[in-house]
This record gives C-alpha cells, structure tokens and sequence, in this order.
C-alpha cells in the first residue's frame, strides 16, 4: 500500500520542468523533499539559482500538482544548502542529452567547472570538439556551443 506521503512525493516528482520539459523537479533534484505535516503536503524547493525566473511558475505547478492529487499543499524555498548541478540525478542527465542539451560535467563545484574550462561533449555525435559560441542560450542556465564534427549547434546546461 503506498502512503499519503509517498503518493505527495509521486504527485510532486512528476513535474516538468517549464524551460526544459524533458526533466522533471526530481530529475533537477529542486524538489528537495515532500513530507506530511498536520494533514498538509509541504513540498521543499531549491531554486537553481536565484534569479531563475521559472522558480515561481515551479513552486506553483507542484503546489496545484499535490490539489490534484488530493493534498492540501504548501511550498517551502530552501536555499541553503544552494543547489548545484550536483544534484541532477543521472536518470535526468540521460534525458537532457537524448533531448539534444549536453548535461553538466560532473562534480561542477571544481573551480575549473566553475569557470568553464571542462570538455563539453556533444549529445548528438558524442564528439569532445566543440566550441562554447554564446555564454547564454535559449535560457540563463545554458550557453549555447557547436561541434566541430558534426556542425550542429546545441545548449550545455552550465555547472553551478
């Protein structure tokens, strides 16, 4: 029998990510943690950083996520600890590069991740010959890059 609060954390997990649908808030490892309180599903959420401006459109996709499902729902931001790209787990690292995004490297708190000097791999062609083009894509948490084997351009999700 599954329990209120592993039917919250299904209900909230499946979520979508509105800049990137292929991921889910679990997938991105945002959604911290759903628990029962008092009768109320409090889903936690970290923000990717703190200018992401899907943050709130997230916090209220779970929230009506958890009504539908049958919860009376409260969101909670946690900040602290700040999430990092640590955190996607290796499921959502998968379907952000069958999607074409070149998920983050591994381990992005190195200083060297931090300030871009890591090998982007193409999601396409798999090649390790590509050049960062624009330090923003098609949202802030991107840069657009290209490859040099096979031409196409795509997003990498940025190491934070």
């Amino acid at each position: 029998m599954v329990s209120a609060q592993e039917k919250a954390w299904a209900a909230a997990a499946a979520v979508p990510d509105p800049e990137i649908p292929c991921v889910t808030v679990a997938d991105l490892g945002i959604l911290r943690e759903v628990v029962i309180e008092d009768g109320v599903a409090v889903a936690r959420v970290s923000p990717t950083y703190s200018g992401c401006p899907a943050t709130s459109f997230i916090e209220a996709a779970i929230g009506e996520a958890l009504r539908r499902a049958g919860f009376e729902a409260r969101i909670e931001r946690v900040m602290s600890p700040p999430w990092t790209t640590d955190w996607i787990t290796g499921e959502g690292r998968e379907k952000l590069r069958a999607y074409g995004i070149a998920p983050p490297a591994e381990g992005s708190n190195a200083k060297r991740a931090l300030f871009g000097e890591t090998t982007v791999t193409c999601p396409r062609c798999g090649a390790t010959d590509t050049e960062k083009i624009s330090e923003f894509g098609s949202t802030p948490c991107k840069a657009q890059y290209r490859c040099r084997a096979c031409c196409e351009p795509f997003d990498h999700f940025k190491c934070i």
